[in-house]
């Protein structure tokens, strides 16, 4: 007999029966593949254990290309990247607001060598003509400047009801149920709150609406808590989530750009509700779910204040605003890491990338929940050979 509580997929249960399908219930360690493996290895902090092998992202392909990098061979062949250790869900934002329906993008002015373009989250940038990617985008306006405008031309743009938002889960879901099955951490991946409001409002527009328009702040949030659970509670029909994760951007090169107090008063309210309501539409109500955090800049400030809701995992940890994962990682034994690899330094040539490996991975595998990356996008300074003498340097931590 089912249970009334009991949520389903398509498997077929009885009261002593719960499948170990990475959904009711985990998979035990042996019937795990190795990447699902070495990933909850980092996840669990054991210490001495080999680093999950993976890379934040690159900007330097086609660099690459011209320096000889083979093109018939995946790049995870190519640099010794561990298989997939997890399957994530993309319906809630990352760097800008998860509309449904965007903006349609349009050129708003001609200005000769530039143009400004509306983009899909409406905001007014101005790029290079014939060029929108490798170089800091200019934002010079954005949707949300007052109550007029969020009502009118954004707030129903992120309506939960919206069916478009819904119709691929099920989707998704099949496309990760063979690598949930052997043992996957499974994400939720949302654009955090400050970073939603900074897309809406830019970063000094956000700093006047929390002074001048608190009321305002609270409904974008509200807005924002609404479809982020909404959302959230569609995909848990099919998954137990393992992990919720922020693209927050937070913090820049001194620490967070906006206070504590303001953090305490506008975000965790909502941060705590959804990660209440998630933990109790879990399927599988053992499995522990993880938080992170991910922000460039100098974040160490703001690790004890997401703390205070239980953050577990931190990343990407951008060293030229002076963040030290060896540093990081004594001061927060518990803290799960990930990134910390100086960019720059992988651009200074194969002495330089010995001194930095040399100093944090023997130190970091020694206390267990790091997983290294480079602390963003590989840039194109980084030549090829360099990178591959990184990499083999890594896999002497695998």
């Amino acid at each position: 007999m089912t249970r009334p509580d009991e949520r389903r997929t398509d498997f077929t249960m009885t009261d002593t029966q719960t499948p170990a399908d990475g959904i009711h219930q985990l998979v035990s360690r042996e019937a795990m593949s190795l990447g699902p493996r070495k990933m909850r290895d980092t996840y669990a902090r054991k210490p001495g254990t080999g680093f999950y092998q993976r890379e934040f992202g690159f900007y330097c392909l086609e660099n690459w290309k011209t320096q000889g990098m083979p093109q018939d061979i995946p790049l995870e062949q190519l640099f010794g990247y561990d298989p997939p250790g997890g399957f994530g869900f993309w319906d809630l934002g990352w760097t800008t607001a998860a509309f449904s329906p965007k903006f349609e993008e349009a050129l708003i002015e001609d200005r000769g060598e530039v143009e400004v373009v509306r983009d899909t989250a409406g905001r007014h940038v101005l790029y290079f003509k014939g060029r929108r990617n490798g170089f800091m985008p200019e934002y010079i306006d954005h949707p949300v400047k007052d109550w007029k405008t969020w009502e009118r031309d954004v707030k129903w743009r992120l309506d939960p009801k919206t069916p478009e938002r819904y119709r691929d889960i099920p989707i998704s879901f099949e496309k990760g149920r063979a690598l949930i099955g052997q043992g996957a951490l499974v994400t939720e991946y949302v654009i955090g709150g400050y970073m939603y409001l900074r897309s809406l409002m830019g970063p000094e527009g956000v700093l006047y609406m929390l002074h001048d328009a608190p009321d305002l702040i609270h409904d974008c949030m509200t807005t924002w808590f609404k479809l982020a659970d909404a959302v959230s509670a569609a995909h848990q029909k099919h998954v137990t989530f393992d992990e919720l994760f922020f693209g927050e951007d937070i913090c820049y090169n001194h620490g967070s750009l906006i206070s504590p107090e303001m953090m305490r008063e506008f975000l965790f309210p909502y941060y705590r509700q959804l990660l209440a309501n998630m933990k109790a539409r879990q399927i599988d109500r053992t499995r522990h779910l993880y938080f992170q955090i991910d922000t460039d800049g100098f974040a160490p400030p703001t690790i004890p204040l997401y703390q205070e809701l239980g953050m577990d995992v931190m990343s990407p940890f951008e060293v030229a605003s002076n963040c030290d994962v060896v540093e990081v990682g004594r001061k927060y034994p518990d803290l799960i890491i990930t990134g910390g690899v100086d960019k720059r330094e992988l651009a200074k040539g194969k002495a330089a990338i010995d001194r930095l490996v040399d100093r944090i991975f023997p130190a970091m595998q020694v206390r267990g929940g790091y997983m290294p990356t480079c602390d963003h996008g590989v840039p194109e300074e980084v030549s090829y050979q360099d990178y591959l003498h990184y990499r083999k340097r890594c896999l002497e931590f695998a």
